[in-house]
């Protein structure tokens, strides 16, 4: 019996004191980290705020690489950041607020990224990919303690609901955005800029 309880005690000075509050505290700052700035990367596009180019720039942008109507996407890629970004921060409805941010990353790689491979010097993909890996990680380990969802008890979390997120995130953009193939040429054939300071590199969060 002695040695018994003496083996439980010896257990209980290895196992980890704190780890799981420990990584919940650092999921509950990432989470309103990214939150946040993809509320100031939509305030951008909507308002031009935080020295973003505004709906007009960011339209003229994507009327450029053949998105159209350009203001139309504009404020949809705009109201997808900052409203996506704020329920995350929140921690209110975060699976939606995750599939929204995944929908404006899976459509920035499409459109932009993709043809430069993964590397973000070149102007590829691994920084929209790392963010939509996030959005995941946070649906399947769920908001914390310190969200909405917990004080409203609508949390959604596990597995399940990040495939779904996931999915919506993927599927969304194929359904709502229509590229137009034709997209505007200059005198010289080649793409027609947007308006003088609008983005050049990407549909998503580095706008």
């Amino acid at each position: 019996m002695r040695t018994d309880i003496r083996h439980a005690a010896f257990a209980r000075r290895l196992r980890p004191v704190g780890t799981a509050q420990d990584m919940r505290l650092a999921l509950t700052i990432l989470r309103m980290l990214v939150g946040l700035l993809f509320v100031g990367h939509g305030t951008q596009k909507l308002f031009g705020w935080f020295g973003g180019h505004g709906p007009e720039g960011t339209a003229g942008f994507f009327e450029s690489i053949g998105i159209r109507p350009g203001r139309r996407h504009a404020m949809l890629a705009g109201a997808s950041e900052a409203g996506g970004g704020a329920l995350l921060a929140a921690g209110l409805m975060t699976p939606l607020g995750a599939a929204a941010v995944i929908g404006v990353m899976t459509q920035a790689v499409k459109t932009v990224h993709l043809k430069n491979g993964p590397w973000v010097t070149d102007g590829g993909w691994e920084y929209n990919a790392v963010l939509a890996a996030i959005c995941v990680l946070l649906v399947e380990e769920g908001p914390g303690p310190i969200s909405l969802d917990r004080a409203f008890g609508t949390e959604r979390s596990g597995p399940v609901w990040a495939l779904a997120a996931l999915g919506a995130g993927v599927a969304g953009p194929a359904l709502l955005v229509r590229p137009d193939t034709t997209a505007a040429v200059g005198s010289d054939g080649a793409p027609a800029a947007g308006p003088a300071g609008a983005p050049s590199e990407t549909v998503g969060a580095t706008a």
